[in-house]
């Protein structure tokens, strides 16, 4: 019996379709979509205020430094939206400007204090041993030192001044974020995927680069948004006690402070720089609390 040998069927190569990742403007969508309404709110509060005392010096009626003794307590009118205080300065430009000054120090200290706290949280997480319990005795004693104790240590030292300012705020601020890094860091070590690239032999910066500090990103960001208005009602009442800008210099705590005296007569010299501090400091707490509740919900709690 012969066995017929049929030509085998010529092999043909299927191209390989790999998924199609989401293009910028559909993650975006998604990444809105998900978020708390308190995120949207706050987001728009926010973006307002910003985009107001960025254009501040091109939309502001009057020099807020210019005195007018004529015009003192001059009530809201067509010319002064917001009246003139005690030495005729136009409430609404300082309004403008002094929030420059309140906004910028309470970002530039939220910005130092997450960069350092994070930092040292993801090297005391990955570390552990000696190195990671000094760091966080230090962190224990820094939380016990009020951010006003450091303040008036500082300015008897080197004067007010925005660098002072700056300077007390940074010095407890990084504490909560180191904290936070740290068990985050710690939580992220007992996962499969990092075990699996410290068995490859991959370096301790890579894994941190590129495990660790994208998945600590959301977290982080909720609280950096919940401190920075915390941040902002700080900056108010040291500069309230005179601790931090100084005269003629435009401030939202220096507002009130002058007010004080007037409040009676011109409640709008109290309500205006109050209710931009109180929208301000809202708008950032709506923005962390919706940010907040996304990743609760993420992680499964």
């Amino acid at each position: 019996m012969t066995i017929s040998h049929f030509p085998s069927a010529p092999v043909v190569a299927l191209p390989l379709t790999l998924p199609k990742r989401p293009s910028t403007f559909l993650r975006f969508a998604d990444f809105l979509r998900r978020r708390h309404w308190t995120f949207y709110a706050g987001s728009v509060i926010f973006l307002v205020i910003i985009l107001l005392l960025v254009i501040a010096p091109w939309i502001s009626p009057y020099n807020p430094a210019q005195q007018n003794l004529r015009l003192r307590l001059n009530a809201p009118s067509a010319a002064y939206w917001l009246g003139t205080d005690h030495l005729g300065r136009d409430v609404l430009s300082r309004l403008l400007i002094g929030g420059r000054f309140t906004v910028t120090i309470a970002a530039i200290t939220v910005i130092l204090s997450v960069a350092i706290g994070t930092f040292i949280g993801i090297i005391s997480g990955r570390s552990r041993g000696v190195l990671d319990e000094i760091l966080m005795r230090v962190v224990d004693l820094l939380i016990a030192i009020p951010d006003v104790v450091i303040a008036i240590f500082l300015v008897a030292i080197f004067g007010p001044g925005y660098g002072t300012l700056i300077a007390s705020l940074t010095i407890v601020g990084w504490t909560p974020f180191a904290r936070l890094a740290r068990g985050l860091t710690l939580s992220i070590n007992s996962r499969e995927y990092i075990r699996a690239a410290e068995v490859l032999g991959c370096t301790r910066r890579f894994i941190i680069f590129r495990h660790v500090i994208p998945n600590t990103i959301w977290p982080i960001a909720a609280v950096a948004f919940l401190r920075f208005g915390h941040k902002l009602i700080t900056v108010g009442g040291l500069s309230f006690l005179g601790l931090g800008v100084q005269p003629p210099a435009a401030d939202w705590a220096l507002m009130l402070a002058d007010a004080q005296a007037y409040a009676e007569r011109m409640p709008i010299l109290v309500i205006a720089p109050g209710l931009a501090i109180f929208l301000s400091a809202l708008s950032v707490t709506w923005i962390g609390h919706g940010l907040n509740l996304e990743t609760k919900k993420a992680s499964g709690h």
